[in-house]
């Protein structure tokens, strides 16, 4: 089964792709750490890819595309996947078509722009042990201090409000149109995500059926 998971920035997706990653015993394919493999394993795309992630710049469409081509025709992809990161766009998602590959499903995690807000900024890690914690779900027995080593925990820039409001902001207005091309082909499924984990894995397992 070859699967698309879309979501909003902490909208539970990562969560759910790996979930459904053993349930169907096919590897999941996150851009980022395919776009970092290649670099390191110096393919042609990587090379290509180093030129940008070296001065901070973001890669273009048609190397990211290279990358996940390279990365589809190994052999752990041949009874399918899961792409979580990619497509963002709807060009992107016109090139995967071009390349050929005929996605059965895509899942799009639904969670409103307020919970998601609160559910990350609700996040705290260790500086020093990397422990991650969350002061609703998964606190810390010492307060505002590690469980594991007693180090102060801290908010990562990227979970406190105001980013997470500009992240958002991104994904409605340059990925959130992938649910109506995807909807035209007959391929979304759409999961309200839930409070529990367990909750919203037997929503999106149902989708996948």
């Amino acid at each position: 089964m070859k699967i698309i998971f879309l979501g909003a920035p902490g909208a539970g997706k990562g969560t759910q792709s790996e979930i459904a990653s053993r349930e169907f015993n096919i590897p999941t394919i996150s851009t980022g750490a395919i776009i970092r493999e290649a670099i390191k394993n110096g393919t042609e795309m990587g090379t290509k890819a180093k030129a940008y992630t070296s001065t901070g710049a973001l890669v273009p469409d048609e190397v990211v595309i290279g990358i996940i081509k390279e990365r589809l025709a190994q052999p752990d992809c041949a009874n399918g996947f899961i792409l979580d990161g990619f497509p963002r766009t709807v060009p992107q998602a016109q090139a995967l078509d071009d390349m050929g590959v005929n996605i059965d499903r895509v899942v799009s995690i639904e969670v409103d722009d307020d919970a998601i807000v609160r559910r990350m900024g609700g996040r705290r890690s260790c500086p020093a042990c990397g422990a991650t914690f969350h002061i609703d779900y998964k606190p810390s027995s010492k307060g505002n201090r590690c469980d594991k080593c007693g180090e102060e925990l801290t908010i990562r820039a990227d979970d406190k409000p105001d980013v997470v409001l500009s992240r958002l902001e991104t994904y409605h207005k340059t990925t959130e149109p992938l649910k109506d091309y995807y909807a035209a082909k007959g391929l979304l499924k759409t999961v309200i995500g839930q409070e529990e984990v367990a909750d919203t894995t037997a929503l999106t397992l149902e989708a996948l059926k």
